[in-house]
């Protein structure tokens, strides 16, 4: 049924199913736009504004994450994983999050110090940016 003014007119089938679609697509295409909206707010990077403080043990991620390995005795399999091009991080005390460790500027290495204190406990001073899930620490001093 159509409503014009006063006027009714009775739709025939092929016309009803034709307003179906119409409504269906208008609905498909919002949720289309708010999937999309909401991917490009999660893949942006989130910063801390002001440096934190991260207290915890400097490890190699591969071996943590796929062997659990940490510790003194994995010391010297930490520092020739780093040295390879595996990053390193920070398994932080308490909450055992892991951060992976960045420099604190662009086209720079990481301080000689992280390879110096690996697998040993430090506080790292930097900012935490988190991007899709996971977490990231710059190193501006370790102590």
């Amino acid at each position: 049924m159509l409503q014009w003014g006063r006027f009714t007119c009775w739709l025939n089938g092929q016309e009803k199913i034709e307003q179906r679609k119409e409504k269906i697509m208008c609905k498909k295409t919002i949720l289309a736009g708010f999937v999309f909206s909401m991917m490009a707010w999660i893949s942006i990077p989130i910063m801390a504004a002001e440096p934190v403080k991260v207290t915890g043990e400097i490890i190699d991620t591969y071996c943590y994450s796929l062997m659990g390995a940490k510790g003194e005795s994995h010391r010297q399999c930490a520092i020739d994983c780093v040295k390879a091009g595996i990053p390193a991080g920070i398994l932080e005390d308490g909450t055992n999050k892991v951060y992976v460790l960045l420099p604190n500027k662009d086209k720079s290495g990481l301080p000689k110090e992280v390879l110096e204190k690996m697998a040993r406990k430090v506080t790292i001073t930097g900012k935490v940016a988190t991007v899709g899930g996971s977490q990231f620490l710059t190193v501006e001093s370790i102590k």
